[in-house]
């Protein structure tokens, strides 16, 4: 069982971006401290719902101050990004890290971001296949050139090129990507690309789109044993108190007004509406549905969402209490007491 961090460097009512940002980086290193596998950072833009605008820049920061933990983007938006920036970025962290670094992608939303970056709505609805594969031939060839419709270029090399680091994968650094409908499950299969699961979705969920992605994999001529051991990762919700009812407590206290204030301030870049969660709802849902309790049941609920979905792998959001000192706490009991449970 691979257990990671989930970070969004939430800014809760009342806090500055620098401190919301200062709990993020604490807690990236309380948790190799603590012997955690990864940590995921999320990347979003003019919303305080997480004040990371460059998930690739926190990445490489954390990668310089750890040595061992795995650093991943959860996601980079790459609706917002050129693919060949971004993947000379992600060259050039997976070589200086030591194959360390993993790159999540995602469509992300239809927000003001598009028109503030200038890639526009279609960046968004239709161009998201074209980017992600000129991101994976720029992360696997040693030369390129596109002739597609948003990307036109002529053949270019590769520079950093990603596989000059010995004894890692041979095709390359690491790509994820964030998977919220049968659409995306189809894009990611077709592609080998193993996928990251949002905290919103439950185990039965899960375990659907883990079966559609190996239905889709293996129609599209995907190895087995790629597809057998494709590392999907589950993102979910953990808050460690000796008592399930105060781990519980403590979310309810802080987390719906996080979540009212973050989710309010986005703004869509054409005027359509949006359906919003209720938030206290919702962060109820969150602590019946991921490891909240006590070390015992968090690691149970951590089982049994592997046992149901086959994945191993978990981005875990640890700094819903909003504050720093009870993030490095729950981040240090989920290494040095649940883990301990799951081996």
């Amino acid at each position: 069982m691979r257990v990671g961090t989930f970070v969004l460097a939430a800014q809760f009512p009342g806090q500055g971006q620098g401190e919301a940002l200062h709990r993020a980086v604490r807690s990236a290193e309380v948790a190799e401290e603590s012997g955690l596998d990864s940590v995921w950072l999320a990347e979003h833009h003019f919303v305080p719902y997480g004040v990371c605008p460059s998930a690739v820049t926190l990445a490489a920061l954390l990668l310089g101050r750890t040595r061992r933990i795995r650093v991943g983007t959860a996601v980079s938006v790459l609706p917002s990004a050129h693919p060949v920036s971004l993947g000379e970025q992600t060259a050039l962290l997976h070589l200086t890290s030591g194959g360390r670094f993993s790159l999540g992608v995602g469509r992300g939303g239809p927000w003001v971001d598009l028109e503030v970056f200038g890639t526009g709505l279609d960046a968004y609805e239709k161009d998201f296949p074209e980017s992600l594969d000129l991101l994976l031939r720029w992360l696997r060839e040693p030369r390129v050139a596109a002739r597609g419709d948003r990307f036109t270029f002529r053949e270019v090399p590769v520079v950093p090129r990603p596989d000059e680091l010995i004894g890692t994968r041979p095709e390359g650094p690491e790509v994820i990507v964030a998977c919220t409908s049968p659409k995306s499950v189809k894009l990611a299969a077709e592609r080998g690309l193993p996928m990251l699961l949002g905290m919103h979705c439950d185990n039965e969920e899960k375990a659907e789109m883990v079966a559609r992605w190996r239905t889709d994999a293996l129609a599209a001529g995907r190895p087995p044993e790629e597809v057998e051991h494709a590392g999907h990762v589950s993102a979910g919700v953990a808050q460690i108190a000796d008592h399930g009812a105060d781990a519980s407590e403590t979310l309810l206290k802080s987390m719906p007004g996080w979540l009212k204030q973050g989710l309010d301030a986005h703004v869509t870049v054409d005027g359509r509406r949006r359906a919003m969660r209720d938030p206290v709802a919702y962060t109820e849902l969150l602590c019946e549905m991921h490891p909240v309790g006590p070390p015992r049941l968090a690691a149970d609920r951590i089982a049994a969402t592997a046992e149901r979905t086959g994945i191993s792998r978990f981005a875990l959001l640890t700094e819903g209490s909003g504050d720093l000192a009870a993030t490095e706490e729950n981040v240090r009991r989920l290494g040095t007491e649940v883990l301990p449970l799951l081996s």
